[in-house]
């Protein structure tokens, strides 16, 4: 009877483990030396991340204000973009990851001064987030472009399954941690916090070899089957590389997206969810006049999202057998801005709003994982820091674009129209792109 029920449970069980997260890329020490690093230091800077909403809205009590940190983001995420990218396909990455870590570290103690000294003029604090997201944009540059080196070809995906599992647990411990610590403390121990788990990062990404570019020339370049379909060759990627300086090799990266519309369907599928569907700039308004509480509940609306994204990431063993993998894009972000509408929809309930939140996350997650594939297979690897940067300028400069439209929309409507109205839109224009660009739909990884 007993090894009949053990027999019975097998199959089960095999297929428990295949759902659940593959954690074979954290046996290669160099990409677990960075992931280690980036899951302490994420969550101090997540932490920080409340309180600067929170400070913003306390020092001018304006919606407009609170997406105006979006707007003083996102000029030099382009910056980094442009000009911080390509310097990532020509030196070495450890080394410029080592550079953007201290002066994120930088616009941590500028922000920790301000509160020191009593009331800091919004400008300051604006000046501060700008060189985070600047520092932060040619950090995930450098990350992005080293992680397919770390890991065999095949554990990519779950390296990539990993990295989200990692920074949404981030995204959860530390706004929840922040929204407490700042009602009880104040703003201050939240900048002291992300100040102090820099160290992490620095200390870990110290350990690691250097990992300079690899040329194209010197490596094998994607297959013809892995350059969805359109566009030039992979082979002809090196006349995006060979003899390049200045502009050309700045915008290198954006030429090579010439004519490839599977792959500028990754970034404007993402630019929609997170341009009209990403509420974080209201948050801190309404947790005050919806829900009539303080920075803690704000903390959790934070945290929530990145709820859902975790579920979804260490449950998704199932994505690499998922071949059509634009339509799981397509899916997932019409589901996230389903999530959106309804958490506008929510009234006074906060279960109800947490809950639509999470079911969001979970699905953005998932697009993440498959459009960071098509992505990361496709693209040679002395492209990579240009394209990466493309890729954070949309992944980073989105939801700060849509802090701006969301501060906009309540200020001249109401934060439940501004909320509802970008779920809306967002599943309208995923409609629209699948239709427009039907090769994008109609996708399938490579054998």
């Amino acid at each position: 009877m007993a090894e009949n029920n053990a027999t019975s449970e097998t199959p089960e069980r095999s297929r428990l483990a295949r759902l659940m997260i593959d954690t074979r890329p954290l046996r290669r020490r160099e990409f677990r030396l960075l992931w280690l690093g980036e899951l302490v230091s994420e969550t101090g800077s997540n932490i920080a991340v409340v309180a600067l909403y929170v400070q913003v809205y306390r020092i001018t009590g304006s919606a407009l204000a609170v997406g105006g940190i979006g707007l003083v983001q996102f000029v030099p995420i382009l910056l980094s973009a442009l000009f911080g990218a390509p310097l990532v396909d020509r030196h070495d990455r450890r080394s410029i990851l080592l550079i953007a870590h201290w002066c994120e570290a930088g616009a941590a103690l500028l922000l920790l001064v301000g509160v020191w000294i009593g009331s800091p003029p919004l400008l300051l604090v604006y000046l501060a987030a700008a060189l985070v997201a600047g520092s932060g944009s040619l950090a995930l540059a450098a990350r992005s472009a080293m992680t397919p080196n770390l890991v065999p070809h095949d554990e990519l995906p779950a390296a990539l399954a990993l990295n989200q599992a990692m920074w949404n647990t981030c995204l959860i411990v530390g706004p929840a941690l922040g929204g407490l610590l700042i009602a009880r403390f104040g703003l201050g121990i939240a900048y002291g916090l992300d100040l102090v788990t820099f160290a992490a990062a620095l200390i870990s990404v110290r350990l690691m070899r250097p990992h300079p570019p690899v040329s194209t020339s010197s490596s094998t370049a994607p297959s013809r089957e892995g350059a969805l379909m359109e566009g030039p060759a992979e082979s002809d990627a090196e006349s995006f590389i060979e003899d390049e300086e200045g502009w050309a090799r700045v915008t290198a990266g954006f030429r090579y997206l010439k004519g490839r519309r599977v792959l500028q369907a990754t970034f404007i599928v993402d630019l929609i969810a997170m341009v009209f569907g990403m509420p974080r700039a209201l948050f801190p308004v309404l947790a005050q006049v919806q829900f009539d509480a303080g920075p803690e509940l704000v903390g959790l609306l934070f945290s929530a999202v990145a709820v859902g994204a975790l579920i979804g990431a260490l449950t998704s063993g199932w994505v690499h057998r998922i071949k059509r993998q634009g339509l799981a894009v397509l899916i997932a972000v019409a589901l996230w801005g389903a999530g959106i509408v309804a958490f506008g929809l929510s009234g006074s309930s906060i279960g109800l709003a947490l809950g639509c939140l999470a079911v969001a996350g979970g699905a953005d997650v998932i697009s993440a994982v498959f459009r960071n594939t098509i992505l990361q297979r496709s693209v040679p690897d002395d492209l990579r820091g240009r394209l990466s940067g493309i890729h954070i300028l949309v992944v980073t400069g989105g939801p700060r674009l849509g802090d701006m439209e969301a501060g906009l929309v309540a200020t001249l409507a109401s934060p439940t129209v501004s909320v509802v109205s970008g779920g809306v839109i967002c599943i309208l224009a995923v409609g629209a792109l699948a239709i427009l660009v039907p090769a994008f739909t109609n996708y399938r990884a490579p054998e």
